[in-house]
């Protein structure tokens, strides 16, 4: 899979940004500030609806427009298709496909599949358990789309258990009103939190083998990456004794939907009193941790700095060979998309990434500087400038 062309407007700083595209290497160059990342965010964005910088997607819209556009014309095998997502500053984003009738954005999630990296992966390994969360349910969408709207639909059950928490806890009392309300948010979050706990659980089995070559792949070997579910369903919390967790971390494995759904109620149940004193919800996929581990210890924590890059990067890799695993038709690789992230590693780690990827069919890159880019990703070089690209080089 290819982007063929990208058209911007009123996409961060770009007003209009109109640019070919092929397979093979692409390099944007240009000092830091004129908005290389800007390109790659966008392309991102039209994968998966979600930018890699931002958490909202407001910052995405140029200032004083009401609107931002991306679009894209994909080439997959012999299939072209064009993509373009609105993403609006009031009301709900939109999409079309094949300039159709605009739809829910949301319907364009997975059509274009893409693995970035960025410096801001480091937030994998260091940062706090909802950025490796996210990074489980960003491959999902990009494995099966349609866990966008089961992801969707548990946010909003969530919220509105919460609500009902909080107006509890702000009463002072458990009515009985409260208690029958609240059973049938239970029974809602339960089973949408169930069919997310049983996909996330399937996807880190299906990553590990890929996540540990990765690593192999990426360092001396010396050490074993791996990586675990802790479900809160499950009784396994971030404060709970490490070696206590680990004695039941497997246990929910294989377990089907409809049994997970009677687990979390049970959960639930447990921790009510708890839930109702602090007015959250305490059970569930939003509280659960995908643990890393390097050989016997943590990843978080106790990484050094170079191994906490090689596992963020191992992490990424792991996602892009297990697309390339579940669909092995003609023109199915993901594009690979590495910004600035040869700035921030050392020669050896440089040149070991830059062989794995350099065999994709469409890898986009970008560099404040071209030597900062491996040989083996030499290609074709966009100039950036403030507002747009002034020139090929090269």
């Amino acid at each position: 899979m290819y982007i063929e062309h990208l058209s911007l407007t009123d996409f961060r700083s770009y007003h209009q940004l109109d640019t070919g595209l092929a397979p093979g290497v692409t390099v944007f160059v240009g000092p830091n500030g004129v908005g290389k990342t800007n390109i790659v965010e966008a392309i991102g964005y039209l994968a998966s609806l979600s930018s890699h910088r931002v958490s909202t997607d407001k910052p995405l819209i140029g200032f004083s427009a009401e609107r931002a556009l991306v679009r894209g014309k994909l080439v997959r095998g012999v299939q072209r298709t064009s993509v373009e997502v609105e993403i609006n500053a009031a009301g709900a984003n939109r999409a079309r496909i094949n300039r159709a009738n605009p739809v829910r954005a949301r319907a364009a999630a997975g059509i274009l599949k893409t693995v970035l990296f960025a410096p801001e992966d480091l937030a994998l390994v260091k940062g706090d358990p909802s950025v490796r969360r996210r990074y489980l349910d960003e491959v999902l969408v990009t494995l099966v789309p349609h866990q966008a709207a089961l992801r969707a639909d548990y946010e909003r059950v969530l919220k509105q258990r919460n609500a009902l928490l909080k107006s509890a806890r702000a009463a002072g009392r458990f009515s009985g009103a409260h208690e029958a309300t609240l059973e049938v948010w239970d029974q809602h979050l339960a089973e949408t939190g169930a069919r997310l706990l049983h996909a996330r659980l399937g996807l880190v089995e299906r990553l590990q083998p890929h996540l540990a070559l990765a690593y192999a792949q990426l360092t001396d070997g010396s050490k074993e990456a791996s990586a675990g579910y802790r479900a809160t369903v499950a009784g396994l919390f971030d404060d709970e004794d490490p070696d206590a967790a680990g004695e039941r971390a497997g246990e929910l494995h294989g377990t089907d939907p409809a049994e997970l759904t009677q687990r979390f109620l049970e959960a639930l149940v447990q921790h009510r009193k708890k839930e109702l004193d602090r007015g959250i919800s305490l059970v569930g996929p939003h509280r659960d941790e995908l643990s890393l581990m390097l050989g016997p210890a943590p990843a978080k924590g106790y990484a050094s700095h170079g191994e906490t890059w090689s596992m963020a990067l191992a992490l990424r890799l792991a996602s892009y060979y297990l697309l390339n695993e579940e669909d092995q038709t003609p023109g199915a690789t993901p594009v690979l998309i590495l910004d600035d992230v040869f700035a921030e590693l050392d020669t050896q780690r440089r040149g070991k990434l830059a062989k794995i990827v350099s065999g994709a069919e469409q890898v986009l890159v970008t560099a404040a500087v071209p030597g900062d880019i491996p040989e083996e990703l030499a290609g074709r070089q966009l100039r950036v400038v403030p507002g747009g690209i002034d020139a090929e080089e090269g």
